[in-house]
């Protein structure tokens, strides 16, 4: 086997360990519990072998411009590279925003409203044709405008871009899928230009998300084109995807490790199993037939308790906050929750100690009061307006009866609650949300659907929740990115609502809250827009569209054999983009 170049995250992640790996290598050992949270576990600059995932369901979508779970924001950096990305290093390093595709810092105008990034040259797609701005353009414009873009993943361009009417490349009988794309200009191969409404302190960040993977026009086949992604990352497909049926990635020979300093590409190959259980995947994982599970969300309920009591197996477990909150939506259009007090019973009648044991106690996370997670400034952890009538976290049963009352429901109701079917811990909490709510005689009837399905086309999808009655329904969010603005626009701001793929399941479109959003990205003073943030989690606990339910922590489990693993802070799990296999196994 020919050596394989080592990106400068390899050579990085190495020296901060003490040097190269195998059996002389230094560094940490490959065994204690949490090193993986602040520190390089297993550093080894080995190639060679097949790296193995499993996830539960199907992947959401292999399409960078058309996801949206943050285990396919960082998978997808196998195959797809973007402008810009995340430093790959554990602790607050890996928070920092680095070129990918971009050759440096974009240039930004006096007034905020103008981004200049310039690309790399010389970069090429799996074909060995050339990446040039123009592709970029377009994946932006297919995964953002019109009535048919794609209909997984944020819209933060059509947000922020100065775009008026352009229909999106899927508008028929278009000569040029760009033409009246002019919020984008590409002046030559390797320069783009944005253009924003107006100042947005946080476009950068928008820069690393997926939809600036570059997509060639001519090999665009719309929500198809999840079969055969074009490769700009050091890995390809094998053949065509297929949901259901796994995937395995080869290495992409025109992928210039030299170009690309987050990537190691030590694995030959990296397999996907699909649609197995998440005992069994727990299972593999403990006897070596398994690398990772590739959701990121950590062991099922069953497998946490025994790593916990077995110090041998504690040791090969990371158990960090990941900045996700898990809670408890409440449909503003589905009766009789558009009665702003049936909302607020529920909020009082949640009995929230049974769903943080159900979701693992203190090694799942941790109670919560408000909808902003700890890690995100403008956090206030004292928010709490539904307090429990004693100091035990079950919720004020009286004064949910109270609130029904107040609703013309004193006798109480029936609601259905959608969950992922395949997630355990979210039908457990799920369960534990039943038996708290019949206390104040509010009957829940559970309803489960796939993970892969969940987030676009049932409980994404309002006229699916406003056909089945869907009232409340279990979610998690994590921070599109570390800001304020990043955790809670697309939860909250009316303007976010879609037909489908719609992250807003509350359908909340409150004025207020919606011109606070609008208003606090064009804040100068940092300080201000966290006090303005505080503000909004406020003012949506207020309107009892989110019942807080567990601020998470996963519990991420490591093999002996998997070598360079790491939390990556931003990622929120596991850095998949620099996992190798020891001994090339």
């Amino acid at each position: 086997m020919a050596p394989i170049a080592l990106g400068a995250a390899a050579t990085l992640l190495l020296s901060a360990c003490g040097g190269g790996g195998g059996e002389d290598g230094g560094g940490p050992d490959a065994a204690a519990f949490d090193a993986g949270i602040t520190e390089v576990v297993n550093a080894d600059d080995t190639a060679g072998g097949t790296l193995r995932f499993a996830i539960t369901t199907n992947m959401e979508s292999t399409d960078p411009g058309n996801i949206y779970y943050g285990y396919m924001w960082n998978f997808s950096r196998l195959w797809a590279r973007t402008l810009y990305t995340y430093a790959a290093a554990p602790g607050d390093e890996g928070r920092e925003v680095v070129p990918d595709l971009a050759e440096g810092e974009p240039e930004v105008s006096d007034d905020g409203t103008t981004y200049t990034v310039k690309l790399k040259e010389g970069l090429k797609y799996e074909d060995g044709s050339e990446i040039v701005a123009e592709d970029v353009k377009y994946a932006i414009a297919r995964s953002n405008f019109g009535d048919k873009a794609l209909p997984n993943g944020p819209k933060y361009y059509k947000e922020h871009l100065d775009v008026d009417d352009y229909e999106g490349v899927y508008e028929d009988g278009a000569d040029d899928p760009l033409d009246g794309f002019d919020a984008i200009e590409t002046p030559d191969d390797h320069t783009l230009v944005f253009h924003l409404k107006g100042p947005f302190a946080d476009f950068p960040y928008v820069l690393v998300q997926p939809q600036s993977a570059p997509v060639p026009a001519d090999a665009d086949t719309g929500e198809r084109y999840q079969s055969s992604v074009v490769s700009s990352g050091p890995y390809r497909f094998d053949g065509e995807y297929q949901p259901g049926n796994g995937l395995k990635l080869v290495r992409n020979d025109e992928w210039d490790a030299e170009s690309d300093p987050i990537r190691t590409a030590l694995p030959d190959e990296i397999t996907v199993a699909e649609g197995i259980n998440q005992d069994e995947i727990d299972k593999r994982l403990a006897t070596g037939e398994l690398d990772v599970d590739l959701s990121g969300t950590g062991l099922g309920p069953a497998r946490k308790g025994e790593v916990f009591t077995d110090e041998s197996e504690k040791a090969n477990v990371d158990n960090p906050e990941n900045s996700a909150h898990y809670y408890l939506t409440v449909n503003t259009q589905v009766e009789p929750f558009d009665d702003v007090a049936c909302r607020q019973a529920v909020q009082y009648a949640m009995d929230r100690d049974a769903v943080h044991r159900a979701w693992g106690g203190d090694a799942g996370g941790t109670p919560a009061t408000q909808i902003l997670p700890p890690a995100v400034p403008g956090s206030d952890p004292d928010l709490d307006l539904y307090p429990s009538k004693e100091d035990d976290n079950k919720g004020d049963v009286e004064e949910a009866r109270k609130k029904l009352e107040e609703c013309g429901e004193g006798d109480g109701f029936t609601a259905n609650l959608g969950v992922r079917s395949d997630r355990p811990a979210e039908v457990a909490a799920a369960e534990a949300i039943q038996e708290g709510l019949k206390r104040a005689g509010i009957e829940v009837k559970i309803q489960q659907f796939p993970s892969d399905t969940y987030t676009n086309t049932q409980v994404g999808s309002p006229s699916f929740v406003h056909e089945k009655e869907l009232g409340l329904n279990i979610y998690g969010w994590m921070p599109d990115w570390p800001t304020g603005y990043g955790y809670m626009s697309q939860i909250l701001d009316g303007d976010a609502i879609k037909a489908a793929g719609n992250s807003n399941i509350s359908e909340l479109d409150d004025p207020e809250i919606n011109r606070l959003l609008k208003e606090v990205v064009a804040v100068p003073d940092e300080e201000e827009r966290n006090r303005i943030y505080a503000e909004i989690d406020e003012k949506a606990m207020e309107q009892a569209v989110i019942v807080p339910m567990v601020f998470h922590k996963a519990v991420l489990y490591r093999p002996d054999n998997v070598t360079n693993v790491f939390f990556n802070p931003s990622w929120k799990m596991y850095d998949y983009a620099t996992l190798g296999v020891a001994d090339g196994s």
